[in-house]
């Protein structure tokens, strides 16, 4: 993760801000064991120095799969590489909104074209063993209650008052929080990497303004 570090030295706040964003999504590849390709590296480059827009990084990455689809190989390089330049997009952009869709629509944004269910509640019950966990399992919630329980979780969080509250029992609050978000494992893939973005997101609004991977 060395890749951005030049531009975190150097001081200049535009390329310092790009720099975190990037290491950020490149880092959060990391849950899945994914590693992103040499050429989304490059290309992230011209995006941190200002030569080319978010949009135009993914408009390269995709004709860069469609000229030699030999390049998506066992270890996933293709995904690690267009969730990466979606996570960017998605941290860049000032808006938010605490919702059941917006955690839906996170998802979506994040792995259209890579998973079939992107965005869709799993209709099946699953169970994984976690490397986090050292092997050990964890009880996720039932297909047939996902929406009730999501809802549920969210509507308790609005509740929740942060007034008077001193730093560390907010964070001890929001931890809570999002590891019973992250628990219901609502989608079939991508629950930890959707989850983290949307707490990144959220932490924004809450005044928590330098968040990175490191966090996770």
């Amino acid at each position: 993760m060395d890749n951005f570090e030049e531009y975190l030295r150097q001081g200049e706040p535009d390329k310092v801000e790009k720099a975190k964003v990037w290491k950020t999504a490149i880092g959060l590849q990391q849950v899945d064991g994914l590693t992103p390709s040499d050429y989304l590296i490059e290309t992230a480059k011209q995006n941190i120095e200002g030569n080319i827009s978010i949009e135009e990084v993914k408009q390269l990455i995709d004709n860069y799969y469609i000229q030699s689809p030999a390049r998506e190989t066992e270890n996933r390089t293709e995904e690690a590489d267009k969730v990466s330049a979606r996570i960017v997009e998605v941290l860049s952009e000032q808006t938010f909104t605490f919702s059941p869709a917006e955690y839906l629509a996170i998802h979506r944004r994040l792995f259209q074209g890579i998973y079939s269910h992107a965005g869709k509640v799993r209709d099946y019950n699953i169970t994984k063993k976690e490397w986090v966990l050292n092997g050990d399992t964890v009880l996720y919630a039932s297909a047939d209650s996902l929406m009730a329980t999501l809802e549920y979780d969210f509507e308790q969080e609005r509740k929740f008052s942060y007034k008077g509250l001193g730093q560390q029992e907010v964070i001890e609050h929001i931890a809570h929080f999002i590891s019973y978000l992250w628990q219901i494992h609502i989608f079939g893939e991508g629950n930890t990497r959707a989850t983290a973005i949307f707490l990144i997101k959220y932490l924004r609004k809450l005044g928590f303004k330098d968040v990175s991977n490191e966090l996770f």
